[in-house]
């Protein structure tokens, strides 16, 4: 008996010790975040986004995002590097190229290129052949690690997000945890070859749209739950402000419909186990010592909104039963929205909601 309480004794100090002494990557500072308002108001607990279904089986880990090509077919990058063309219906056409990296955010320029944000190899252009180009992996003499999303001016101008400085895709959770605001909005004009830092400091930067007549640029900036705008056009060109704070989720990709409103997925809900020790750089390196499945438990939801062009709230669709969950974009297509997310083999399509037809 005293053997084994001993051996249970040593084991548990062994234990601790890697837990709370044992050299971590990361070089927490401590943030404060914004206010949660938890599912409340326009985000109160609903199943709008039940009717999901999932398209493309066998498709692969992780279709990030959607986008449409010039002959109607719809891309969509996996973890693998491969860019698989498919049907509205969900019929898979074929694997369309390997960009040897980790495709995330697309979009087709106006001259049929797929502009893709790959988070490893930079800003690519696949030209209607399928060669592939770098546009851009550096700014200002340093490589970029973790390219995110993107959306395209009328003038072909690229812009992008830098999600990270610190961590790569594959370590997204610990740029999370350590907060590093190392997060930047970028631009790439492709017929001068100038690549420009235009927002810096951002808690892990994500999605991005264009609005209107390109009068502004939007960017999601996860870790503090908030959507930046920057004004392009105009009295206020130049400026920046917040278009929506304090959301009850943490928001990824971002897209425009061309109209009247905004997208947002929100692959989870706030945590409040990690905001909770974001003021304690110690306990937010014990964090980061445990194994995920010891991190906050995120529920199994798919969440997106959408959000007019004053900002106001007009969807919030979720759906708890885990069908299709971890939401990381939704793009309005052909009346119906079509999901991506990086927890799912399959992508997801649902008819729009009546009062945005």
């Amino acid at each position: 008996m005293k053997t084994a309480l001993l051996i249970f004794s040593v084991a548990m100090a062994v234990f601790l010790t890697w837990l709370f002494f044992s050299p971590v990557s990361i070089s927490p500072s401590g943030w404060q975040p914004d206010a949660d308002p938890g599912m409340t108001g326009a985000f109160r607990r609903n199943d709008a986004l039940e009717g999901v279904v999932r398209l493309t089986p066998g498709l692969g880990e992780g279709p990030e995002d959607i986008a449409l090509g010039p002959s109607g077919l719809l891309y969509t990058g996996l973890q693998d590097g491969r860019i698989v063309r498919f049907l509205s219906d969900g019929t898979i056409i074929d694997d369309w190229v390997n960009t040897g990296g980790r495709p995330l955010g697309m979009q087709f320029d106006n001259q049929y290129n797929l502009i893709v944000a790959d988070s490893t190899r930079g800003l690519l252009r696949i030209s209607p052949t399928a060669e592939i180009e770098v546009l851009t992996d550096s700014v200002d003499g340093r490589r970029m690690i973790f390219v995110d999303d993107l959306d395209i001016a009328d003038n072909g101008v690229i812009w992008f997000t830098d999600a990270s400085q610190r961590f790569g895709q594959g370590e997204w959770r610990l740029d999370l945890i350590e907060a590093s605001f190392s997060g930047r909005l970028l631009s790439h004009n492709p017929q001068s070859g100038e690549t420009r830092v235009r927002i810096d400091k951002l808690g892990f930067a994500n999605g991005v749209a264009l609005g209107p007549n390109d009068e502004y640029v939007l960017v999601n900036e996860t870790l503090m739950a908030k959507i930046h705008r920057l004004w392009l056009k105009g009295p206020l060109a130049g400026t920046r402000d917040v278009f929506v704070g304090s959301l009850p989720g943490y928001p990824d990709n971002l897209s425009f419909n061309g109209d009247d409103l905004f997208w947002v997925a929100l692959p989870s809900p706030r945590q409040k186990i990690l905001e909770g020790l974001a003021g304690s750089p110690f306990m937010l390196k014990v964090l980061a010592r445990l194994p995920e499945s010891f991190g906050p438990n995120i529920p199994p939801l798919g969440w997106v909104i959408g959000i007019d062009l004053s900002g106001q709230v007009r969807h919030s669709m979720q759906d708890w039963s885990g069908a299709y969950s971890g939401v990381t974009s939704v793009n309005e297509i052909d009346g119906r929205l079509f999901l991506g997310s990086i927890a799912m083999h399959t992508v997801g399509a649902i008819d729009l909601p009546e009062r945005s037809r």
